[in-house]
């Protein structure tokens, strides 16, 4: 008897599950996340209400403010809140039966037998049950991180949008004055007879397509401007600060830094390593699936009045299933291997994604830094001369009105 009791002893701590530690690890960190984005509203409301609206400003308000972060972040929390509810052992059954010939009897008693069972799993499939729901709730908050990273980078485009835009309307404004002198430069020449009636009139052309530029121009800031209003989780007609005047372009690193850049995206996108942890709970589901091949105990206890020896009427059970259909389990096996054979397949592909976006945009950075440069040293200096030559030369009748418009014409294009 001291055996079985040994035995069953440790059957049950073999069962019993510690996931309650790590759950509360893990619904800190969940608790944390929505404390520390909820603490900053006054921060936001005083930074959409400055003067300037910095880039790194505004991508931090988006991701304080938009609902997609706290959707993925209630669905980090419901993932931690299966850890909760795996590695328990199921409750006790209890049943109760009655003899209803003898309810009211004179002849014999009241008949009854009552029984409490409790099943025992095998050691080790409640501890894996709970792997995989930790496994799962790790890549949550990866999906999490995800998003707040795809959030902070669709917020990013759209600040670049706003200050093109907005930029685009201060050329297109200065080149509107820039027009107007030039037709007030060719209506007092043909006053005094050196040009012709169709040099204002050209002019006049210009401004009339320069006033249309602005009107799209304007839509594209409004447009632009809605959208990043509801990336904020506000009304698409409140108004933002400006952008900034000007927009840094940072160096682009060497080779050894992009290779560096390359190796940290492969071990820090959170999408990378969320399918490395659905990796890691389908192997968890393989093997629980695997354990389903051995048998779980039931202990029971139970006391039937209707003995007539009074030794008989108390009884201590136990039972043990029978996992001979082995077809079911066998699949359950195959279907997690392969879930994790395509979660490993997925992490090979993506990793090979980040690796590559690393060197793309690397090229992409240090091209836009040598374009930046050709038009600021050399493309915008000779547009702004020759529009002086130009209007020099049509004021000493030197070239036609034709050549200060097409002069005007590449200066805005080269500036936008």
């Amino acid at each position: 008897m001291r055996v079985v009791v040994a035995v069953l002893a440790a059957w049950l701590v073999g069962c019993v599950s510690t996931g309650q530690a790590s759950y509360d690890t893990l619904q800190g960190e969940v608790d944390r996340a929505g404390v520390a984005d909820a603490r900053a509203g006054a921060e936001d409301d005083g930074a959409l209400g400055g003067a300037v609206l910095e880039r790194l400003t505004y991508v931090r308000v988006v991701l304080r403010r938009n609902p997609s972060v706290e959707s993925a972040r209630q669905g980090w929390r419901a993932a931690v809140a299966r850890v909760r509810q795996a590695g328990w052992l199921d409750d006790p059954m209890v049943a109760l039966e009655v003899a209803p010939l003898s309810i009211g009897s004179s002849s014999a008693p009241f008949g009854y037998t009552a029984m409490v069972s409790e099943r025992l799993p095998w050691p080790g499939k409640l501890s894996l049950d709970e792997s995989v729901a930790r496994a799962e709730a790790e890549a949550s908050r990866s999906d999490f991180d995800a998003t707040r990273l795809d959030l902070a980078l669709t917020a990013s485009l759209l600040y670049d949008q706003y200050f093109v835009a907005v930029r685009s309307l201060e050329i297109n404004a200065q080149h509107v004055a820039l027009i107007r002198e030039l037709k007030a430069g060719a209506l007092a020449q043909f006053a005094s007879g050196r040009a012709s009636a169709q040099d204002p009139l050209q002019a006049e052309a210009e401004l009339t397509h320069l006033e249309h530029d602005a009107v799209i121009l304007a839509s594209q800031r409004e447009i632009t401007v809605a959208q990043m209003n509801e990336l904020l989780h506000r009304d698409p007609d409140l108004p933002l600060p400006a952008p900034t005047k000007d927009v840094s372009v940072s160096a682009a690193p060497d080779s050894s830094s992009t290779k560096h850049l390359a190796d940290e995206a492969a071990k820090r996108r959170p999408e990378i390593e969320s399918t490395r942890l659905h990796a890691r709970a389908e192997q968890a589901r393989a093997e629980r699936a695997g354990r389903d091949s051995y048998p779980d105990l039931a202990v029971s206890t139970s006391y039937n009045s209707m003995w007539d020896t009074p030794e008989h009427r108390w009884m201590v059970g136990l039972s043990v299933s029978l996992p001979i259909v082995t077809g079911r389990r066998a699949g359950a096996v195959d279907e997690a291997n392969a879930a994790r054979a395509r979660f490993d397949s997925e992490t090979a592909r993506l990793t090979d994604k980040a690796r590559t976006e690393v060197v793309v945009a690397s090229k992409r950075l240090e091209e836009s830094a040598h374009v930046l440069h050709l038009y600021e040293e050399r493309l915008l200096p000779v547009a702004r001369d020759q529009i002086d030559a130009a209007r020099a030369g049509f004021i000493s009748s030197r070239n036609d009105f034709v050549a200060v418009i097409g002069a005007e014409k590449n200066l805005r294009s080269v500036e936008l």
